[in-house]
């Protein structure tokens, strides 16, 4: 049997080794959580937040905030983005289950 690794996805991919983290400090939230980012696409990126994760009382789509993203380059450890919550999704049977997919869409553009 061959091995087929062909993009299966719709849009394409292109992945940025920039960013491996982002950190959520919201205003009406007393803590601030930081996540793995998980995927990252031409149209935004993908955080995993457990089910009885408070952040979730504090997420609403559409919603934007300033996040705090950490950088692999030394030189610039962080940049803040103005983002946007684009869905909240709870796998229910998937690599995931239990965990709800939060995906991002930076809307300005990272400084170079």
């Amino acid at each position: 049997m061959k091995d087929d690794f062909t993009e299966k996805r719709s849009e394409p991919r292109n992945i940025i080794d920039q960013y491996h983290s982002v950190e959520f400090s919201l205003h009406d939230c007393a803590f601030t959580y930081q996540f793995k980012i998980w995927d990252i696409s031409s149209k935004g990126i993908c955080v995993l937040v457990k089910e009885n994760s408070n952040l979730l009382n504090y997420l609403k789509v559409g919603s934007i905030s300033e996040l705090k993203y950490y950088t692999n380059n030394a030189l610039k450890p962080i940049e803040y983005l103005k983002t946007k919550i684009r869905h909240i999704t709870k796998d229910d049977e998937g690599r995931f289950k239990g965990l709800y997919l939060v995906g991002l869409s930076i809307l300005e553009p990272p400084k170079l």
